[in-house]
């Protein structure tokens, strides 16, 4: 079957987003057609992964290796209390089955390494940086520059959370953004230890999947090259430029 002719279900269930000019038939078919990574299948990982869902990405994988912990379910809104002390990668796929059953859904129950990162990424079109931690980010930037695929980057802290992509059309790195550094000085608090709104996660993982339907679509202004900062404190949207540091593409292999 060719994957980019949208049966008249699938014309039906995305008609609203057809119906956008910018979109159209075409632009579906190219939703149809692509493949997503989401690295993280968390805060930020689970609107990301519904949104994605529904708007009609044919193909997504979900890399996660955690399991469901009652703490996570204030902002994890793929699972329920029944869920508690399961696979995530393996409840989300559920979840996002109910959601839209012409979705292609593989899950890698493991961490995202710099022994697997080049292997499961090369698979996909686009990486979702959905994760938690910064020693993750640094391997999911290095294998999309190694692979040229660009980044769509996501995170949060308190009341404030960042959306940025990086890689894109030869655009700046997440290392260009956050050059590594091994100061005892440097802090990466992670959401467990200074606590959050839940919702926060929520909004930030949707503008995740924003971007990535825009890069697919070619539509809009892609956060390459920018860092959008939200604060959900003082309602403030504040966009910082990243400078393109030519020696941040240079990585060939992982090491």
């Amino acid at each position: 079957m060719d994957r980019s002719v949208l049966s008249l279900r699938e014309i039906r269930l995305y008609g609203r987003q057809i119906m956008i000019p910018e979109i159209g038939i075409k632009g579906q078919e190219k939703l149809k057609r692509a493949k997503v990574l989401v690295v993280g299948a968390g805060g930020l990982g689970c609107p990301a992964l519904q949104y994605l869902t529904v708007a009609g990405v044919g193909n997504i994988g979900i890399a996660e290796f955690d399991m469901v912990d009652e703490t996570n379910l204030q902002r994890q809104v793929l699972y329920g209390l029944e869920d508690i002390g399961k696979l995530k990668s393996i409840i989300a796929k559920k979840s996002l089955e109910r959601l839209n059953s012409h979705a292609g859904l593989d899950i890698y129950n493991l961490k995202c390494d710099r022994s697997n990162a080049l292997r499961i990424l090369e698979k996909y079109d686009i990486i979702v940086d959905a994760t938690d931690n910064i020693d993750s980010r640094y391997v999911i930037n290095d294998a999309c520059v190694v692979l040229g695929k660009p980044m769509v980057h996501g995170a949060i802290y308190k009341y404030e959370g960042v959306i940025s992509v990086f890689n894109y059309m030869g655009g700046p790195t997440y290392r260009c953004y956050n050059p590594q550094t091994n100061s005892s000085a440097f802090k990466n608090p992670e959401p467990a230890f200074v606590g959050l709104f839940g919702f926060l996660p929520g909004i930030t993982g949707t503008y995740l999947a924003n971007e990535v339907i825009k890069i697919i679509t070619e539509t809009g202004e892609v956060l390459s090259g920018k860092v959008l900062l939200i604060n959900i404190l003082n309602n403030t949207f504040r966009t910082y430029n990243v400078k393109n540091i030519p020696e941040n593409h240079n990585i060939k292999r992982l090491e």
